[in-house]
């Protein structure tokens, strides 16, 4: 898998459980888990891959002992808001003591820490047999949302932005990678694992309707024939197969220069195929996801053709903010920045407006039953 250049072939699991214990007495474990996922969350050119998954592994161990210091009975939101003060002095101290060129980037520390979140939300409703998505009103909660967020939240709890019932369906989006085969003709070897290895045996196996495809963003030619490949070999399959319907999303991995570059994608994808271009529901974090550091990159005009939504640079309530400022119109939550943090961004997204969308980082096992709650519960 290819993460904004740099190609993915392995990945740890952090995974983590959590005893907790009610003032009666009771006890349950919560778990989580979560892949690394070092290359997308700390892609760096002073930082070798394999020193920020060692950081990132000991920030995850770490942030389990500031857990066991946790000094009061509490609900799962107050307790991560307080542990999670501490990341940033965290972030510094375990590259500084591994010798690295720099501190930890708090996405980083984020998807480090997810796991602990995840189980602190899970040991919270088992112990009180209760889900934990159901665990989330005055009832449970100490502080309203206005703690975490600012005063027009003042009075509200996450249950008025969260659903008491799953979704019984969601569509699935399928990652079309840039190094994936779309046709026989694109593999030189098969490696004959009983799954599907092109794109039509994938929409066929699968009943395919919600495809993501990753791209450059600085080969405009190769992102633009990419996304009409991917239309060509796409429309043949669903045709056969009698699908009228299905949807891309666009994801550069934020190596656009600028919104230029992506409305020039735009109108070749519009000029070359206007099915395909109708197709796009959402364009995802084409440039930097240092907002602060490019407060030049302004994205409105590109908005104005389709949602344009905030990814690695979703990091806390301001970058949100800043984003809507910069013209993003939507924000992909993701269970591997926290549980924590994605209800409670969640509710500040809808309270703006802005167009959501729940994604994982290639999550295996109880990392991908997580994510997937974490969609099931959000409306929209």
């Amino acid at each position: 898998m290819k993460f904004g250049g740099r190609v993915v072939s392995k990945s740890f699991l952090i995974n983590v459980e959590v005893v907790v214990e009610t003032k009666s007495g009771k006890h349950a474990t919560g778990l989580g888990s979560m892949p690394v996922g070092n290359v997308w969350a700390w892609p760096s050119d002073k930082v070798s891959p394999d020193d920020a998954e060692k950081a990132m592994m000991d920030f995850g161990e770490q942030a389990c002992d500031l857990a066991m210091l946790f000094p009061d009975y509490s609900d799962p939101i107050d307790i991560v808001y307080h542990i999670s003060g501490e990341y940033a002095h965290l972030g510094k101290i375990i590259p500084q003591e591994l010798k690295l060129a720099e501190s930890m980037p708090e996405l980083a520390e984020l998807v480090a820490a997810s796991p602990l979140d995840a189980a602190i939300h899970d040991g919270f409703g088992r112990v009180n047999q209760i889900n934990s998505y159901n665990a989330l009103s005055k009832q449970f909660i100490h502080e309203d949302l206005s703690t975490y967020l600012d005063d027009q939240f003042k009075g509200e709890y996450l249950d008025q932005y969260t659903l008491r019932e799953p979704k019984a369906r969601m569509p699935l989006y399928h990652l079309v990678g840039a190094l994936d085969p779309l046709t026989a003709a694109d593999i030189t070897k098969r490696i004959n694992d009983k799954l599907p290895e092109t794109l039509p045996e994938w929409i066929n196996y699968n009943g395919l309707t919600h495809l993501k495809i990753k791209l450059n963003g600085d080969d405009l030619d190769w992102d633009v024939n990419r996304v009409l490949a991917v239309e060509q070999v796409t429309a043949e399959t669903q045709a056969k197969r009698g699908c009228t319907e299905w949807v891309y999303s666009t994801d550069f991995n934020e190596k656009c220069q600028d919104a230029a570059y992506v409305l020039e994608f735009l109108a070749r994808i519009k000029a070359g195929s206007p099915a395909a271009y109708d197709r796009i529901q959402y364009i995802e974090q084409p440039t930097s996801r240092h907002l602060k550091a490019h407060p030049e990159l302004k994205l409105h005009e590109v908005a104005k053709q389709k949602p344009v939504v905030l990814d690695e640079g979703l990091v806390d309530y301001e970058s949100l903010l800043l984003a809507r400022e910069m013209g993003y119109t939507g924000v992909a939550l993701k269970a591997c920045k926290g549980q924590t943090d994605s209800l409670i961004l969640a509710a500040a997204a809808q309270k703006l407006g802005l167009f959501l969308c729940v994604q994982d980082l290639s999550c295996p096992g109880y990392s991908f039953l997580h994510s997937a709650s974490l969609s099931a519960r959000i409306p929209g």
